[in-house]
């Protein structure tokens, strides 16, 4: 531990759980209420789409940003597990700089096909989408291996990361075949591992203010 001080480091761990559950709430309120968006089916990158789309984009950006002071706050505890928490912020700040495509019928008057060529915006879009879903089953794998962490959090850092694996597993397949539950799988994945991630960060905070907390008692003696 020490990486940084103690306080600033659980103030940047409680920065990004608030981050974690905000971006979360917002892409799931949005998308409830956003006409012609159907959240089933439609991705949350759509979201980042049409006259609202600067809702999504702005959700992209101040919660990527938080989850990646989340992620810095967390290198007292496990550099491995810092940095990707803290990569997973900057892939979702990247997502938000680099929209995808209109497509499948979304914005409304959009064909209802899947184009079958793309922007450069929309491949780095892809890019920085593949990095977020491959990081939703490696972080609390990372976090199941973390020796600062008691038995509690292991394991349910453990049962987080097989269900990732399953979860995302789903959403890529329906995906591609642009299955009618396709935004009903991203969601379920995004909100087991940021639901996770919100709990990891508060208990990042906990293990760091202990940790302070000891070390205060030692130079005392």
């Amino acid at each position: 531990m020490g990486v940084i001080p103690a306080f600033p480091a659980t103030v940047l761990t409680a920065i990004g759980a608030v981050g974690t559950v905000g971006f979360a709430v917002v892409f799931l309120v949005d998308g409830w209420t956003r006409t012609g968006y159907r959240w089933l089916r439609h991705p949350v990158s759509a979201l980042a789409l049409g006259d609202r789309g600067w809702v999504q984009t702005t959700n992209f950006a101040v919660s990527g940003a938080m989850i990646a002071a989340g992620g810095v706050g967390a290198l007292g505890v496990s550099v491995l597990l810092g940095g990707s928490i803290t990569l997973l912020g900057l892939a979702l700040i990247a997502s938000g700089i680099f929209p995808m495509d209109a497509m499948r019928g979304y914005p409304p008057g959009t064909t209802d096909t899947t184009p079958t060529t793309f922007t450069r915006r929309h491949l780095w879009h892809d890019r920085a989408g593949a990095v977020v879903f491959l990081l939703l089953p490696v972080l609390p794998a990372i976090a199941a291996v973390t020796a600062d962490f008691g038995w509690a959090v292991r394991t349910y850092s453990a049962l987080t990361s097989v269900l990732a694996v399953v979860l995302v597993h789903r959403f890529t397949t329906a995906w591609e075949s642009d299955a009618p539950r396709t935004g009903l799988w991203q969601r379920a994945a995004l909100i087991l591992v940021l639901s996770w991630l919100a709990a990891v960060c508060v208990a990042v905070g906990r293990n760091l203010v202990c940790a302070s907390k000891t070390t205060g008692l030692q130079r005392t003696e």
